[in-house]
């Protein structure tokens, strides 16, 4: 069997709130994607995949819930974009198992992902040694051909290409029974976070999407910098307020401000980096005002969220299942 289309494919664990980090390094690009390719994007929650590491059942539905609504408020489109839970699709569980069947044990010890997890003092189970099978499975389930991801998670599809590559020699009789997935590397902006390192939530230094008013100044004002005085000369490539405007401001714009560092002075007044960091969370303020009040009536109309997610799901296992009832039939499975 051999791809006729691009088909986008891609899995957002339901953990913590989403930030900054998160939509300029994933979710800006997903939006973008399911307008490239209407009606082939696939996106999918981690709900299997979280249960390595979460153990309540309660915070999970609604982390879960959360990011749906997140991912609508800041525009997907159910009409060009599959948006569903994992586990609404079961048959990712049972193409992980067949998977498996040919996976050599050296493939999964060489995952880095795993090698990090066990160095962070996570305890190695079963599901986390085999993590990238299951991750394989969602991918492979829908024969997905695109798979955006960051430098990272470049090992994660080559893995999958590795386990299709079996899976279809063992079985495939001279054809393809599962779709050879490419990668690709998204050009993601490095989002700095208020502490200076990369934005992260397990480093608690993250903007959050949503926040606003007070709270957002709060956060923004927390950014850290140097001891350099109100209205001495600032150099904004080595400023981490700038680097975050750089994400929001035109060109034009942007080269104002940078005039601003560089003399200490706007509009006759000193300038410093609290008038940066007050510029800053105007920005943000803006720049997500619309999917603020999407994600309000959201918040009103759990209904809406539940629809999107059991249509998307109901068309998801249509793909699932062709391929699953496929690649069963090869095994000799009824």
């Amino acid at each position: 069997m051999t791809a006729q289309r691009t088909r986008v494919l891609s899995g957002i664990q339901p953990s913590g709130t989403k930030h900054l980090g998160n939509y300029f390094g994933a979710i800006k690009q997903h939006l973008e994607l399911q307008h490239e390719h209407p009606g082939e994007a696939y996106y999918f929650i981690a709900d299997y995949h979280a249960l390595t590491s979460l153990r309540d059942a309660a915070a999970l539905r609604a982390s879960s819930l959360e990011l749906a609504r997140t991912y609508l408020a800041l525009g997907l489109d159910p009409d060009k974009a599959l948006l569903f839970r994992q586990s609404d699709v079961p048959e990712v569980t049972e193409l992980a198992w067949l998977l498996a069947t040919v996976t050599g044990m050296g493939l999964l010890e060489r995952a880095h992902s795993y090698k990090d997890k066990l160095q962070n003092g996570i305890k190695p189970t079963v599901g986390l040694f085999s993590y990238p099978v299951l991750m394989a499975a969602d991918i492979l389930i829908y024969d997905a051909t695109l798979v955006p991801v960051g430098k990272d998670q470049i090992q994660h599809v080559e893995m999958t290409q590795d386990m299709a590559t079996h899976f279809n020699e063992a079985y495939g009789s001279g054809g393809d029974l599962l779709v050879r997935p490419e990668f690709r590397l998204s050009e993601a902006p490095f989002v700095i976070g208020t502490d200076g390192q990369k934005m992260s939530t397990s480093y608690g230094n993250t903007l959050p999407l949503f926040e606003s008013g007070k709270r957002l100044r709060k956060l923004v004002s927390a950014i850290v910098t140097d001891s350099t005085p109100l209205g001495a000369p600032l150099a904004p490539e080595r400023c981490s307020v700038f680097a975050l405007l750089q994400l929001f401001a035109a060109p034009a714009e942007l080269e104002r401000i940078s005039s601003h560092y560089r003399a200490g002075i706007r509009d006759g007044e000193p300038f410093g980096y609290g008038h940066a960091k007050l510029l800053l969370a105007e920005y943000i303020e803006q720049h997500f005002a619309a999917a603020r009040a999407r994600k309000e009536h959201l918040l009103a109309h759990p209904d809406e969220v539940e629809a999107v997610l059991k249509r998307s799901a109901i068309r998801a296992r249509q793909t699932a299942r062709a391929t699953i009832d496929r690649c069963k039939r090869a095994c000799g499975l009824a």
